[in-house]
């Protein structure tokens, strides 16, 4: 009881104070609105930079996942992986789904995407694996009619903890509003190392959860020797997916919340929350 106690206040604490930030602070513009410089594809089937049909492209300035080269989707579920690993962070995206779904996609993915945090190395991923050992924030579109939380999260190959126990579903459901139609919309996360994880929309705290490790099921042809259940996951690359209905892009930025805690270096930010600092610098 102690444990969940204290750690209900350690959420409090962190929660309230970092969904402010979101204006302030060093925010990095992980897409550059020109090209994929610095991201990685990997579809299943498919060997990793292998973009095929051109599923993840740029133009007029928005990364957008198409399917215009597919005669049937074939659970070829894609994701485009940033090159650098993160730790402690927030990654703010701002994205809308138009179209229609891909023929043959699943009827779960209609509408559906995700931002996945906590990503093993892509390299590590087998030709024929569906999904990366990691965390999913759901990115969900309404039918127009149905109610349809937003920025759900799942587990593939992994565990969470809420409340101090480990959830059981693969899917958790947030407390967001349904967005219906081709609206942008914004999502937040905020990932704190192995400790917590926080989804925000619109600004909007909506769930957040604990303990991120790696464990459970729902990946296929996995390599079993990157899969060390039990495994807190302390950090780790980020990725946006391809799960069968376009959807479009128009900022990927991070506001990374590890560094320099020395107020004496040039390069201080009072934001941070892990201090590192051998990134100080100082004149």
């Amino acid at each position: 009881m102690k444990k969940i106690i204290l750690f209900a206040a350690f959420q409090v604490i962190y929660t309230g104070m970092y969904a402010q930030l979101q204006s302030e602070g060093d925010w990095v513009q992980l897409f550059n609105g020109k090209d994929l410089d610095g991201w990685h594809v990997k579809i299943n089937g498919y060997e990793l930079d292998d973009n095929f049909g051109n599923t993840f492209r740029v133009e007029d300035g928005l990364m957008k996942v198409s399917y215009d080269a597919y005669e049937k989707f074939g659970d070829r579920f894609g994701h485009i992986f940033y090159e650098k690993p993160f730790s402690y962070y927030k990654i703010g995206v701002e994205y809308r789904f138009i179209g229609e779904q891909a023929p043959e996609g699943p009827a779960w993915a209609f509408r559906n995407s995700g931002i996945m945090v906590h990503c093993l190395p892509p390299v590590t991923m087998n030709k024929d694996q569906n999904f990366p050992i990691s965390i999913e924030v759901q990115l969900l579109g309404g039918d127009g009619e149905h109610n349809r939380p937003n920025a759900n999260v799942c587990t593939p190959g992994t565990e969470i903890f809420m409340n101090g126990e480990m959830v059981k579903a693969h899917c958790t459901n947030s407390s967001s509003e349904t967005y219906h139609g081709d609206q942008w919309v914004r999502v937040d996360v905020i990932v704190l190392g192995d400790s917590l994880i926080t989804h925000l929309v619109e600004g909007e705290e909506v769930v957040s959860y604990t303990h991120p490790q790696i464990g459970g099921g729902t990946v296929s042809n996995f390599d079993p020797s990157v899969k060390e259940d039990g495994k807190l996951l302390t950090g780790g690359y980020i990725s946006l997916q391809s799960e069968s209905h376009p959807i479009e892009f128009r900022k990927v930025e991070i506001l990374d919340l590890e560094g320099c805690t020395d107020p004496k270096a040039k390069n201080y930010k009072s934001y941070y929350v892990k201090s590192n600092n051998s990134r100080c610098v100082y004149d």
